[in-house]
């Protein structure tokens, strides 16, 4: 067992994991935040994404330990008591979200990427999301709509 205190979504937690749990795992069964999807558990599908420490990872990837001291963004995070932020606002006028299995990665990556470039390219955002799969939307509404978010600076 592993006593580990970290901060998600601007709360602090002290838990005590088995030191063999992933992020995933703590997001999902010890706090409850099920926005998080389990794709294929190997880092390779992206539905996991979460924003650690600033940068988007795949939470299927990261270990009890590493999580220790960690600040943690999960798409439970975008909203503003029920309003959506201007990632989600997006996704929904261009189409970007279908069986939106891959929607909560989707938004963290593009998320991530806006916080350290409000101003991406086309080749930049296909670059933030490229380990995100969608077989559902033809990734074309979703790059759009991470276009239209960076060029709407109005909210979160």
């Amino acid at each position: 067992m592993l006593n580990i205190k970290f901060e998600v979504n601007n709360q602090t937690y002290e838990l005590e994991v088995d030191d063999s749990k992933r992020l995933l795992d703590i997001l999902r069964e010890d706090l409850g935040l099920t926005g998080t999807k389990e794709g294929c558990g190997v880092g390779e599908c992206g539905a996991c994404t979460v924003i650690m420490n600033g940068d988007a990872v795949n939470s299927c990837l990261i270990l009890a330990a590493q999580v220790d001291g960690a600040k943690i963004e999960t798409v439970e995070n975008l909203d503003n008591d029920g309003v959506l932020n201007r990632l989600q606002k997006a996704f929904v006028e261009n189409g970007a979200i279908q069986c939106g299995f891959c929607t909560p990665g989707m938004l963290m990556s593009a998320k991530a990427l806006l916080d350290k470039n409000p101003h991406p390219t086309v080749a930049e955002i296909k670059d933030a999301l490229e380990g995100n799969l969608c077989r559902c939307t033809g990734y074309v509404p979703i790059i759009k709509s991470v276009q239209l978010a960076a060029e709407n600076k109005t909210d979160n």
